[in-house]
Order: structure tokens, then C-alpha cells, then sequence
């Protein structure tokens, strides 16, 4: 095996993703791993990098289409590649990250609320069947 990289199963432990999904970002363009002769995957750091931006981005609801758009921005950020639309470009993806997890803050409030009702609930039927 090449020098610092890894198969597939390795890569699924370390992220916990199953080797399903990461063949999926590959087969959606996400990650290009190496192959070895025998068509063994071959990740690098690189790669592993790139598989867990996009695992961080998946249940913020970010399209295959935004994850590619993205990787595509800090590829070229990574390499020296500044330029004011790539900057731009970044800063649209730390809005939509910062909107979402709002969002998502949100939610959560509403969910611990109903929780907390529906505890209340319980707790009162409990307490009338022990008077009964």
C-alpha cells in the first residue's frame, strides 16, 4: 500500500460512515481516492478531509451539487488560489452554515418545549390515577 494511504473500511471507521456511503461521494464526484491495481480504493488525508467536510455539511441539508461547490472552493483556497469570488464564494457557504444552524437552534427550543409539556402531561395523569 502507498505511503499514508488507506482503504476504504479504515476511512468509514475513522469518520463513522458506512463504505456504502463513502463510495456514493465517489461515485457523486465528492472524492477521487486512488485505486490500487487491483482496484482496491486508496485514501488520502486529503481525501478523508474531504469526506468529512462533506459529512458535516449533510445534515445541515447543503445539496451534492453545494458539498461539490464548496470542496471546489477550498481546493483552490488550499493551493493559493485567492481571489475575491472564491473569498465571496466562501463567505455565502459561512452564512448559509450560520442561517442553518439557527434554524436548527430553533428547532430545538420547540422540540424541548413540546418535551417538557408532554412530561408535564404524563406527571398530571400519573398523579390523578394514584388519587384514584
Amino acid at each position: 500500500m502507498a505511503e499514508g494511504l488507506v482503504q476504504i473500511g479504515e476511512v468509514a471507521e475513522r469518520l463513522g460512515l458506512s463504505s456504502r456511503t463513502i463510495r456514493h461521494y465517489e461515485d457523486a464526484g465528492l472524492v477521487v481516492p486512488e485505486r490500487t491495481p487491483g482496484g482496491f480504493r486508496l485514501y488520502s488525508e486529503t481525501d478523508i478531509d474531504r469526506i468529512a467536510l462533506v459529512k458535516r455539511m449533510k445534515p445541515l441539508g447543503f445539496s451534492l451539487e453545494q458539498m461539490r461547490d464548496l470542496l471546489d472552493v477550498t481546493d483552490r483556497l488550499a493551493v493559493g488560489e485567492e481571489d475575491a469570488t472564491l473569498v465571496a464564494r466562501l463567505q455565502l457557504f459561512e452564512r448559509a452554515v450560520a442561517d442553518r444552524a439557527e434554524t436548527l437552534r430553533e428547532h430545538l427550543a420547540v422540540a424541548r418545549e413540546f418535551a417538557e409539556q408532554l412530561r408535564r402531561r404524563r406527571l398530571l395523569v400519573a398523579a390523578s390515577q394514584v388519587g384514584q
